[in-house]
C-alpha cells in the first residue's frame, strides 16, 4: 500500500485531453473544528470513498524514529470498546474496506463502503469510533512492533532499499526528510505504547486533517459526514512547518552487497509541489526517463548498449524540494560503464534539452494518459487527497493538461538546465564492486 501511495504522490496529477469527459468538480470547506474538506459528488455508482490525511508522516517522528509508521500500523487494531476481531467482524458485515498507511509527510486512514443504509451509517460510525478511541493495547503494540522490526530486517537485506535509504540520507542529512520512515532497529526497539499514544494525540487532530470524500452523496450529506468524522477528534493544532532544507554536498558512496545486480541512484534535490518550474520539469523528465520504455535513458542505456535491466528517472515533489533521481539496475561487471553513461546522458540532456519529436510525444502522452488516473472513485479520492494535503488549486485537474500543452521546448530545456547541475549529483551504488567515480 505504501508503494502504491508513493507512486500516486510522485506521479503527475493529470488534466483533460481535448474532447475527454469533464474532470470531477471539487468543492471545498472547513469543518467547525478546523478540518479541511474536499468533496467530489459521484452519483453514478452507489459507493462512498473517504480518505483522511494527516500531516503525520515520518517527518514528524522527531527523536523517535519509526513512531509515525508504527502508529499508522496500529490503527486497524480495534477501538477502546471493540477488540480487533469484533471491530473487523462488524465492519466486514457492511462490506466496507478500511485502509491506513504513512509516508514521509503524510499518514492516512481510508474507508470504502456502500452508500446504501444501514451499511454506510454503520461503517462510518465504526470509522468515527476508531478515530475517537483507537485501541493501542499492549498485546497489539508488541505484535505490530515485532512485525515492524522483522520487516525492517528484511528491508535491510534488499539492495534497492539500502540504496534508497542512503540516497535520502545523502540528499537531506539530518533533516526530517533524510530519516528512514521505517525507523531503525535501535529506534524501533526503544519505542513504547506511550510514545504511540502521544504521537496520535498530537498529530491525529482536526486542525491537522484533510478529508477527501468521493461518492454518491449530496453536498449536505458530505458536510454531515465530514462533521461527524472531524468531531471524533480533538481540534488540536496543525503540525508546524518543517525546518528549511540544509545545504548538501555531491557525494559518491558505494555499499558493498552480495547481490546478482547492482543498484544505482543518481540525482539531486528537485522541486516542491508549488514550484513554478513544475510543469516544464514534468514534461522534460518525461522525455528523459519518465516515459517507460520509450525514454531517452531506456533507449541509450538499455536498448543501444545493453548495460541495464531497467532505467528510469523521476521527480518526487514534496512540501519542500523533494528528490530528483535516476535509477538503474545492472550487473557488477557493467556497473562502471552503466554509471558513466547515466551521468553522460543526464549532462547531455541538461545541455541540449529534449528533441522536438520526443518533446511533443511526451506532451501527448501526459495529456492522453489522464483518463486512466481518474477512471474510478478510488483513484479520484487519492488524487483529491493529494490536492487537499498540498493545498493545490481546486481547478488543478481541469487546468493540468492546458498547462502541460502550454509548455514550450525552450521552457522545458531552460527549466531542466536551471534546476539540474550535472556537477552536483549524488551517486549511490549498492552491489558487488564500486563503480569508478564519474
Amino acid at each position: 500500500m505504501r508503494r502504491l501511495a508513493r507512486l500516486l504522490v510522485i506521479c503527475c496529477l493529470g488534466g483533460l485531453a481535448s474532447g475527454a469527459p469533464a474532470s470531477p468538480g471539487i468543492e471545498q470547506w472547513t469543518t467547525a473544528n478546523g478540518a479541511a474538506v474536499y468533496f467530489v459528488a459521484a452519483p453514478e455508482i452507489p459507493m462512498l470513498d473517504v480518505r483522511l490525511v494527516f500531516a503525520a508522516g515520518s517527518a514528524r517522528d522527531g527523536a523517535q524514529a519509526g513512531v509515525a509508521a508504527l502508529t499508522s500500523d496500529l490503527l486497524d487494531e480495534g477501538t477502546a470498546s471493540l477488540p480487533a476481531d469484533e471491530f473487523h467482524t462488524r465492519l466486514e458485515a457492511t462490506g466496507a474496506v478500511l485502509g491506513s498507511g504513512s509516508l514521509r509527510e503524510m499518514a492516512w486512514v481510508s474507508l470504502r463502503t456502500l452508500t446504501a443504509e444501514p451499511q454506510r451509517s454503520t461503517a462510518t460510525a465504526l470509522l468515527g469510533q476508531l478515530l475517537e478511541s483507537p485501541r493501542f493495547d499492549d498485546e497489539a503494540f508488541t505484535r505490530q512492533r515485532d512485525q515492524a522490526l522483522a520487516g525492517l530486517k528484511r528491508e535491510l537485506e534488499s539492495p534497492a532499499a539500502l540504496g534508497q535509504r542512503a540516497y535520502y540520507r545523502a540528499l537531506f542529512g539530518d533533516h526530517p526528510y533524510g530519516r528512514p520512515p521505517e525507523g531503525t532497529l535501535d529506534s524501533l526497539g526503544q519505542l513504547t505504547r506511550a510514545n504511540v499514544e502521544a504521537f496520535y494525540r498530537r498529530h491525529y487532530v482536526a486542525k491537522n486533517l484533510t478529508i477527501a470524500i468521493v461518492g454518491a452523496l449530496t453536498r449536505a450529506d458530505a458536510e454531515v459526514l465530514a462533521d461527524r468524522l472531524a468531531s471524533s477528534l480533538a481540534a488540536g493544532e496543525a503540525a508546524p512547518a518543517l525546518p528549511p532544507l540544509p545545504a548538501y554536498a555531491p557525494v559518491t558512496e558505494h555499499l558493498e552487497f552480495a547481490s546478482s545486480q547492482s543498484h544505482v541512484f543518481v540525482g539531486q534535490r528537485g522541486l516542491a509541489r508549488e514550484d513554478p518550474d513544475y510543469f516544464p520539469l514534468v514534461v522534460a523528465n518525461h522525455v528523459l526517463g519518465g516515459n517507460g520504455v520509450v525514454s531517452l535513458l531506456f533507449e541509450e542505456i538499455r536498448e543501444q548498449r545493453g548495460l541495464s535491466y531497467s532505467v528510469e528517472s523521476h521527480f518526487e515533489p514534496m512540501g519542500l524540494s523533494g528528490p530528483f533521481v535516476a535509477t538503474l539496475q545492472t550487473s557488477g561487471e557493467q556497473l562502471t560503464a552503466a554509471v558513466n553513461l547515466l551521468h553522460e546522458q543526464i549532462a547531455l540532456f541538461t545541455a541540449q534539452g529534449p528533441g522536438e519529436a520526443e518533446f511533443e510525444a511526451a506532451k501527448r502522452n501526459l495529456v492522453g494518459g489522464f483518463p486512466l488516473r481518474i477512471d474510478n472513485n478510488s483513484k479520484i479520492v487519492e488524487n483529491l487527497a493529494v490536492i487537499g494535503f498540498y493545498r493545490l488549486p481546486l481547478d488543478y485537474l481541469d487546468t493540468y493538461t492546458r498547462k502541460v500543452e502550454a509548455v514550450t521546448r525552450k521552457q522545458a530545456a531552460e527549466a531542466f538546465k536551471r534546476r539540474i547541475d550535472p556537477t552536483r549529483l549524488v551517486q549511490i551504488t549498492v552491489g558487488r564492486g564500486a563503480a569508478a567515480a564519474p
